[in-house]
């Protein structure tokens, strides 16, 4: 199968990459390297199976360039994913979210694509549900409280109409918070890489807000299996992938500390714009659908972390 994964420098988009590399598929990565490493795409160069597009899906070239590419599926993942950037900046949160999932789309339609497996955001696409409604089913209503979240909301409706319009298969996994190897401590929120690099160099960790509120930490390689299984189950909607389980951050840091062997205390600020208190999804549609759960424990998942950042720093 020929696949095009936008975003396939990045953390979450490479680890995909060499999945389906691995399962014998040929593979074109559209990536303007602002966020994503060509480090990450190393291995997956070696195979002779890969062609690596540096272009901005904002551009106007990208319906054009999809188009020569012909891809059946398409995983779109390029995204500005930083909740904090869109409530700073929401403009330039939604040319990339928006304008550039257009220009995606654009190019699948004019390319005869038969389907997109796009990257949702179930952290924020729920807003705050209330208790009773956590873990969060995607038939809970879409409110989302960020500009992110919004202009991920707007990617899902521009996938329907598309299906409505031209036929365009799709999924849209609404993924919890994602961590694991090659996720960047210096970028797209990621707080298990930031603790981790902070650990590691005997930096002071500051934790926003009380340390009580809860996300559903689910680990790379998990969130990529949901991801591959994507490419033919039956769909045309949006699909949580999770753990089920909240964790805080006061018991992640704890947990990474313990990893680490670091005793010292985290420090607590305000917390910031746009963060909720509580997020986890409810994952049975995955179950059933994708034949798919989430199998790593935080605490292997934090491991590989740890791990893979003390490499990363030993390499500079």
């Amino acid at each position: 199968m020929d696949c095009l994964v936008t975003g396939g420098a990045g953390f979450i988009g490479s680890t995909l990459v060499d999945r389906l590399l691995d399962e014998g598929h040929n593979v074109d990565v559209i990536d303007n390297l602002s966020s994503g490493r060509l480090s990450n795409l190393d291995g997956a160069q070696a195979s002779g199976r890969l062609r690596l597009h540096q272009l901005d899906i904002r551009d106007a070239d990208t319906p054009g360039t999809i188009e020569g590419i012909e891809p059946e599926v398409i995983y779109h993942l390029a995204a500005q994913a930083d909740v904090r950037v869109s409530v700073a900046d929401p403009v330039l949160d939604a040319s990339i979210n928006i304008v550039g999932t257009l220009n995606v789309l654009e190019g699948a339609r004019r390319a005869g694509t038969r389907r997109v497996v796009a990257a949702a955001s179930g952290g924020t696409l729920y807003g705050e549900p209330p208790s009773s409604a956590i873990p969060t089913k995607e038939t809970f209503a879409q409110h989302p409280l960020s500009p992110y979240g919004v202009s991920k909301k707007s990617m899902i409706d521009y996938l329907v109409a598309y299906r409505a319009l031209h036929g365009l298969e799709f999924l849209a996994l609404a993924l919890a918070n994602v961590y694991g190897p090659r996720q960047d401590p210096h970028g797209e929120a990621g707080v298990v890489a930031i603790f981790a690099e902070k650990l590691l160099k005997g930096d002071p960790v500051t934790i926003f807000g009380d340390g009580d509120q809860t996300r559903d930490f689910v680990f790379v390689d998990d969130v990529v299996d949901a991801f591959a299984r994507s490419a033919t189950r039956s769909g045309d909607h949006v699909i949580n992938i999770g753990t089920g389980r909240e964790l805080s951050v006061n018991d992640l840091y704890r947990t990474m500390a313990n990893v680490t062997g670091e005793q010292a205390p985290a420090s607590y600020a305000p917390p910031r714009a746009g963060e909720l208190q509580r997020s986890c999804l409810d994952v049975s549609r995955a179950a059933s659908e994708l034949d798919w759960s989430s199998w790593t424990t935080f605490e292997e998942g934090a491991a590989a972390t740890i791990e893979s950042v003390r490499q990363q720093l030993a390499s500079n």
